[in-house]
């Protein structure tokens, strides 16, 4: 019986497939020449044909115009899934890292179980961090599962990011799923974590205690948990936040467990919080002194924190931000009937909360749901009436304290312990006794007063038709921010009568499960013209919204600045295709409530954010502070609640005065998080060798028009790529392209792409089958080419770029590794391709540099060959066993780029810090397949 080697090549089943090293005697593990891992397959060699392949060298018939060899060439890389360098997982990626993204990759390398903070400012790119490490852990052997950790809100896009982008298929568990997925696993014993090696779980879900055990037993070795600051207990935090913290730490308790965290406000304003965080990746760091610079080095070790100042620029690649956010109020005032109800609701609210006889405890609730119902009556006539209707949650209270942290949750947008879909709910008003009957009918005159005041006595709601509508005008598509479902709803009603056809108007709020939300979203993307999204809290945080949307409205202030700068951020990130973007805040100006959260907090905030280039979180007193500036509201006299003297608290200026301190410890500690420590350098080499490998996304972009040009189809530019008419492409190649793609096909370079398009990436289908195609076409005339320029294996052409004869050689060589693993090592096969060039003749060769043979490719033509001579230069070229006669320094260039392979990969490694740089190693297959021959001959001087 025959035994193949690792790397070697065989045939089979009518095509040649490379030997993977899990092939045993009669099983043989393959994996198609140039495929990738979702192309293996398993060749039972007593019942199937197999038998040892060798590839011929190119033939004077094999001849092609001057454009085959970058033809060929790219379209090698393209095709190969299997790349050797240390980034095992990049040649598998539909989206190319920008180079600061690789940053936090290159940290993660540094540890042998990965403990990683990735705190970078909101919309540069968080999810594509963590998903890269992830990816490369997996790829490598380092870890063989993935869960990711996430609100149910966001799962779907998680799901989408890693299945898109990264080639990760994770399952959804959540309780809409749960069932499903249990039905497929296979024997009693076995754990839906055991059965699907990757998944997306709801952390609300999981850390139930009846599910979190099971989770806890079956988790992978591999844990992203997005939005980690919400999973921290802060020692002011309740049940839900408890529950999520201790599911977390129990995960990070397995020492070898590789643990991402993933958050833009890494530091709440609250020191405790912050020191638990940092303590689930390693129990040392919470004892740190970050006020002293070792302690600050210590962290930085796990921590990454950056602005978009650090990166803008880095490497000198600009990344696309938007160069300026253009923020402004708007005030309006309020109606005299608005006015007088807001009069009567602030007398019957003084009265309530003076009111003692009920005890402490009622007094505190009465207190929370008085607040709420101002709060929605400065919101919407229709949140108003719908609170004077409802029951207050913090009815459900046992002491005082308990209403306050539920008041304070629910009020003041602290609510990062509810699940997304609640936030936007109606929080009520205190549901008096059934047997006060006075005071209830009382309640129920407001909400008919307020209900009377729906629309045409809503100056509010008026200024908001005007301030879109001037959006709209220059250009901008706002997203209008709103704090309850009811008014969000009320609001869109009302843009949708205003605006008619000027402008498509959707409503996403609490109500909808995410993958409603999405829908809605995306219909609203496809509306022709301009379009409005009024939208609740629920899209506030993780979604991404800046493909289509270039302006954030808050109609109602949030009580938190945080969740402002989380509302703009859906806007102002990474990718948003717009220089400027807007942000507008609607401001009641004879309204202290809006004033009273705005002068505090909402503008200090900003002065902040603009002087730090990030946002800073607000100090930890700054929920009492507001509590105390409303209680003042509260108790004041009806005279002078207008005229309150804000500035004259002294909270207000201890809040001031120590926000100025955090920012100014943020200024010196942000250098450090934003990983000085990884040297540009470092970087700059690894990017220069994946992209040497793998191509840009302008090289495949050139690719894919100049092989579709040659297969007899039109393209045309387009601002986002181009489009090509797939109609008269050869039956061969078309059958290969995505069932049911646009026509004609539009090309991307950009994501996301709309469904039936293309992205100029290497993994895309459509991309992919052109490159196949190219490379089949090269190697078998018999396939259809319909145009004068099939790529040939060999070719003759006079070009200024040649002085002397020059031969450029386009070799494919397979790399045998052996990489530390988590079980011991992990063998694998890859595959490059590479040009070689040398001057004069193959006897005697005088070899050209890397960058020499690279720049070739580019040469044009100066003068024509005559057919008949370029063959008979070919035949003698090619007939005298060329292959044999340039074995040495292929050989050599085998041997030479495995031992790069080898250096690159322990450089990795031994700059990570890693064990296990002895055991690396990297053996060339010789002999390298030999796939084109061109000669470049001087031009003709006359």
């Amino acid at each position: 019986m025959t035994v193949y080697s690792p790397g070697s090549l065989v045939s089979a089943r009518g095509r040649d497939w490379v030997v993977l090293p899990e092939s045993t005697e009669g099983f043989l593990l393959a994996r198609p020449l140039g495929g990738g891992d979702d192309e293996i397959a398993g060749i039972l060699t007593d019942l199937e044909t197999v038998t040892q392949a060798t590839f011929p060298p190119p033939q004077a018939t094999d001849a092609g115009n001057s454009v085959s060899a970058g033809l060929l060439r790219t379209a090698l890389r393209v095709g190969f899934r299997a790349t050797a360098g240390p980034f095992r997982s990049l040649a598998n990626l539909a989206v190319e890292p920008r180079p600061y993204q690789l940053v936090p990759l290159l940290m993660a390398l540094r540890q042998e179980t990965v403990r990683l903070l990735i705190a970078d400012d909101v919309g540069i790119g968080k999810t594509i961090e963590a998903s890269l490490i992830a990816a490369e852990l997996l790829e490598q052997g380092s870890a063989t599962g993935l869960t990711v950790l996430c609100s149910p809100a966001l799962a779907e896009q998680w799901q989408e990011e890693l299945a898109g982008k990264f080639r990760i298929n994770a399952e959804l568990v959540l309780p809409s799923t749960i069932k499903r997925l249990q039905k497929n696993v296979v024997g009693d014993d076995q754990s839906v974590f055991q059965f699907y090696k990757h998944t997306v779980v709801s952390t609300d879900f999981i850390k139930a205690p009846a599910r979190m055990k099971e989770f806890l037993t079956s988790c992978p070795d591999l844990v992203i948990v997005d939005e980690a600051h919400t999973c921290v207990a802060d020692g002011s935090t309740g049940g839900n936040r408890t529950q999520r913290y201790d599911l977390v730490r129990e995960l990070a308790a397995r020492k070898d467990r590789h643990l991402l965290l993933v958050t833009a406000t890494p530091h709440s304003g609250k020191d405790e919080g912050f020191r638990n965080l940092i303590g689930l990746l390693d129990p040392a760091l919470p004892n740190l002194n970050l006020d002293d610079a070792k302690g600050r080095d210590e962290l930085a070790l796990h921590m990454v924190q950056r602005r978009r100042g650090d990166i803008r620029g880095y490497l000198n690649e600009e990344t696309t931000f938007p160069s300026d956010r253009e923020t402004h109020e708007e005030r309006y005032y309020l109606t005299d009937d608005y006015r007088k109800l807001f009069r009567q609701v602030l007398a019957y609210a003084r009265e309530t909360v003076r009111d003692t006889s009920a005890g402490p405890l009622r007094q505190r609730v009465r207190y929370w749901s008085i607040l709420a119902l101002l709060r929605a009556l400065a919101s919407s006539p229709k949140a108003a009436a719908a609170t004077l209707q409802t029951r207050a949650k913090n009815m459900e209270s046992e002491t005082p304290e308990e209403a306050d942290r539920i008041g304070r949750a629910t009020v003041l947008d602290m609510a990062d312990d509810e699940a997304a879909e609640s936030v936007d709910v109606i929080p009520g008003a205190d549901d008096l006794d059934e047997n006060d009957q006075t005071e209830r009918a009382r309640l129920l005159r407001f909400a008919k007063q307020a209900t009377a005041l729906a629309g045409r006595a809503d100056a509010k709601l008026a200024k908001l038709g005007d301030v879109v509508q001037g959006l709209l005008s220059d250009g901008y598509d706002p997203i209008v921010f709103c704090r309850f479902i009811d008014t969000a709803e009320y609001v869109a009603e009302h843009l949708r009568k205003t605006l008619g056809t000027t402008a498509g108007v959707g409503c996403v709020t609490g109500t909808l499960p995410p993958s409603e939300r999405e829908a809605r979203i995306d219909e609203l993307r496809a509306t022709e013209g301009r379009h409005v999204l009024v939208a609740t809290d629920c899209l506030s945080e993780g979604v991404n919204l800046q493909d289509a949307f270039q302006a954030v409205v808050h109609y109602d202030l949030a009580w938190n600045p945080t969740r402002h700068e989380q509302r703009e951020g859906r806007v102002d990130r990474f990718g948003q295709p717009a220089d400027k973007v807007r942000a507008v805040t609607i401001l009641g100006a004879d309204n202290l409530i809006d004033e009273i959260v705005m002068r505090v907090l909402i503008r200090k905030h900003e002065e902040i954010r603009k002087s730090l280039g990030v946002s800073i979180p607000v100090p930890n007193f700054s929920n009492q502070l507001v509590e105390a500036l409303m209680e003042e509201l509260l108790t004041a006299g009806a005279e002078t609640w207008e005229q309150l003297p804000l500035d004259g608290f002294t909270a207000a200026g201890d809040l001031h005065i120590e926000w100025e301190s955090a920012a100014a410890k943020e200024r010196q500690s942000r250098t450090k998080f934003a990983q000085v420590g990884i040297k540009p350098d470092e970087v700059a080499r690894e990017l220069a060798e994946i992209r040497a490998s793998l191509g840009s996304t302008g090289e495949i972009e050139h690719f894919v028009r100049e092989a579709l040009d040659a297969l007899g189809s039109s393209t045309t530019d387009q601002e986002y790529g181009f489009a090509a008419i797939t109609a008269t492409l050869p039956a061969g190649l078309s059958d290969t392209l995505p069932p049911g793609h646009a026509q004609p096909l539009q090309f991307h370079r950009g994501m996301p792409v709309p469904r039936r398009h293309a992205h100029l990436d290497r993994t895309d289908q459509s991309v992919g089958a052109v490159a196949r195609y190219v490379l089949d076409a090269a190697l078998d005339r018999k396939l259809e080419w319909p145009t004068s320029d099939r790529p040939g294996r060999c070719g003759v052409m006079r070009t200024d770029a040649v002085q002397r004869r020059t031969t450029l050689l386009l070799a494919r060589f397979r790399m045998h590794l052996t990489l530390p693993a988590r079980d011991g090592k992990k063998p694998l096969v890859a595959e490059e391709a590479r040009v070689l060039a040398f001057r004069g003749k193959p006897d005697a060769p005088e070899w050209l540099s890397r960058e020499e043979a690279e720049a070739l490719l580019a040469a044009l033509p100066s003068g024509n060959v005559p057919p008949d001579l370029a063959r008979d230069d070919l035949d003698r070229l090619l007939g005298g066993d060329l292959p044999a006669r340039l074995a040495p320094a292929l050989d050599a260039e085998a041997d030479a780029m495995a031992e790069r392979l080898r250096e690159s990969h322990a450089r990795v490694r031994t700059a990570s810090r890693q064990s296990g740089v002895s055991r690396i190693t990297v053996a060339a297959n010789k002999p390298a397949d030999l796939l084109g021959v061109y000669v470049y001959l001087p031009a003709v001087t006359r």
